[in-house]
């Protein structure tokens, strides 16, 4: 298990890299990026902040509780910190099992408990002005599809 809060990009290819074993025959990987808002609304930029220490525990627990649900190899789990611009890599999500059913499962799990449990607070930036990004219903009501699996 890999987790790395940086304000550094990272190169996609080589977290990939990082995801491969002789076990594992699937990896599923994910990037967000900075982009525009639904409506047409831009974003000039984007910055992020987060609580050093409980952010990464937190993910850790994340990861451990998809590996108590999927058979995974390795996991894989950036999220960048700092001023972003669009089109910048946000956050990397990669999961490795023998295979893919588990390997997206997780990764999905992963990213849909990354945007509603761990610590980060977003400002959007643009034309409009600045402003915190509260929490979006439809983040919270994606986790209720993994409560079925308790």
């Amino acid at each position: 298990m890999s987790v790395r809060i940086t304000e550094d990009d990272f190169d996609i290819s080589q977290e990939h890299e990082q995801l491969k074993s002789k076990a594992a025959g699937a990896i599923v990987t994910f990037t967000g990026t900075v982009r525009d808002l639904p409506g047409g609304r831009e974003v000039d930029a984007m910055t992020l902040e987060h609580y050093p220490g409980m952010t990464e525990s937190e993910i850790e627990i994340i990861i451990a509780d998809a590996k108590t649900r999927w058979p995974l190899e390795k996991v894989v789990v950036i999220h960048r910190v700092g001023r972003l611009l669009p089109t910048e890599n946000i956050v990397f999500v990669g999961c490795s099992s023998a295979h893919r059913g588990a390997a997206f499962e997780s990764a999905n799990f992963i990213m849909d408990f990354l945007k509603t449990k761990a610590p980060f607070w977003k400002k959007e930036d643009g034309p409009e002005g600045s402003g915190w990004v509260d929490a979006r219903e439809s983040d919270t009501t994606a986790l209720d599809r993994w409560n079925i699996l308790d």
